[in-house]
């Protein structure tokens, strides 16, 4: 890695940048896109082909201070059964529309927490959704699991309904952090939780964990990591904290002079990178690791890694659809979002209708530099052949582009007949240098820090 003073210098400690799991970003979302278009897209997909389908569930027991996903509380089931309903009515208007012959490659519900289901909730979820379309051969169904919030019965009924990989958020293990977090969740309530995963057969386990959270230190990360290793899961994501208190309230229950420097920040990441590494976990992209033999690492090294709302995939599917409140799809041809309500969305839904209520379409260069900041992002390269052969743009006016991100960066980037490379040592400004190939205005959006 650089130097600090150089890292600085380039602002990577003052920088507020996009993470980039979609391109534009939701920022830039119009209601040019509504319920119609919406619709129009879903027809327009290759019939026998496949997609991917998250499921969005909006509801928590408890809300987590550092959370600032759009979610609410919940002590009693009334309003978890009546979504479900509106769920499986949202499900049947996307029956109607899919062409014929569909199939999920990735089935993903989230949250919120989409444990806190009955099992006899999940089991009518599951159906509802295997109506509308089958796993297809080698999918992967995935369920964000709360420890706190699971038991038998629940693991039982989706082992049935087919999960196949589990994804736990883990945040961080030290009980001081948990409290001024309002996250109460301990190591062996983490552990019974995976054990009674796997007990059921599901081999496969995704963990979250954070980077940058008040009062983490280097020791603190280090043993909150270790902890994490000992659980042997397939998959990590170590993410940065985001404070913003302005968007998410709940935050302001946090004390932000606890918070750790961006400095400080980047020493916790590269703290717990190098204890991934050393434990031979893979880098993936900025910041995933994942074990030698996992989807997401042979996707890395066969050059067909992606990235999408939930971080990185190596789904390959046409398009990928969200059903929920405020769930985001993806199509060839743009963004639609759902309404962010969920009064809202359950008004359109029971109105028989769509509740897309903004998106995006796809026009001019967005393609084009979608594809050169995903490159970025998964690779840490462009291949100039591999652009060429897919956008109509001259060999000149890619290299000027390359010129143009260099020279913002000290000429740190590397610069070949083959395209563009972010070396190793100045990878902490892969986001920032992403951000060289975006063409909207950043300054009409508030992102997290660059590091």
């Amino acid at each position: 890695m650089i130097a600090k003073s150089d890292l600085s210098r380039l602002g990577l400690f003052d920088a507020k940048v996009p993470r980039y799991t979609s391109y534009p970003t939701a920022p830039h979302f119009s209601n040019d896109v509504g319920p119609d278009r919406y619709g129009e897209w879903i027809s327009e997909l290759e019939p026998n082909g496949s997609i991917s389908l998250y499921i969005h569930v909006p509801f928590c027991r408890r809300l987590c201070w550092f959370c600032a996903c759009r979610t609410q509380g919940t002590q009693t089931d009334a309003p978890v059964v009546a979504y479900v309903e509106v769920l499986k009515a949202e499900l049947n208007l996307l029956k109607r529309k899919l062409p014929e012959g569909i199939t999920l490659s990735r089935l993903h519900w989230g949250g919120g927490t989409p444990t806190l289901l009955s099992a006899g909730l999940m089991e009518d979820l599951a159906a509802s959704i295997f109506e509308v379309a089958p796993l297809g051969d080698g999918a992967e169904f995935s369920v964000e699991i709360d420890p706190n919030e699971i038991d038998g019965d629940r693991l039982d009924a989706l082992s049935r309904a087919g999960m196949n990989r589990a994804s736990i958020g883990v945040q961080d293990f030290d009980e001081d952090i948990q409290k001024t977090i309002g996250r109460l969740q301990g190591y062996d309530v983490t552990r019974k939780a995976v054990e009674m995963i796997r007990d059921r057969g599901i081999e496969s386990l995704n963990a979250d964990i954070l980077f940058g959270l008040p009062h983490q230190t280097k020791a603190r990360m280090t043993e909150s990591v270790q902890k994490l290793l000992s659980l042997n899961p397939d998959r990590v994501a170590l993410y940065g904290y985001a404070h913003v208190p302005w968007m998410a309230k709940r935050q302001q229950l946090i004390p932000s002079d606890a918070l750790p420097t961006p400095e400080e920040r980047l020493m916790l990441f590269e703290t717990a990178r190098q204890l991934f590494l050393w434990d031979n976990y893979a880098e993936i992209g900025i910041d995933h690791f994942a074990t030698q033999d996992d989807g997401l690492t042979k996707a890395l090294r066969a050059g067909q890694l992606k990235r999408n709302f939930q971080g990185y995939t190596d789904d390959q599917a046409q398009a990928l659809i969200g059903v929920g409140a405020s769930s985001i799809s993806r199509f060839p041809k743009g963004y639609a979002q759902n309404a962010p309500a969920t009064s809202a969305h359950t008004s359109a839904i029971r109105d028989g209708r769509f509740s897309t209520s903004r998106g995006h379409t796809f026009k001019g260069e967005d393609l084009l530099r979608a594809r050169l900041i995903e490159a970025l992002m998964c690779d840490f390269c462009i291949d100039v052949d591999e652009i060429m052969g897919s956008f109509d743009i001259s060999r000149g006016a890619l290299f000027e582009m390359f010129r143009d991100a260099n020279d913002a960066f000290d000429g740190l980037l590397k610069l070949s007949d083959n395209g563009l490379f972010i070396p190793e040592e100045a990878r902490p400004l892969t986001r920032m240098i992403a951000r060289s190939f975006d063409a909207y205005d950043l300054s009409k959006a508030g992102h997290s820090s660059a590091i």
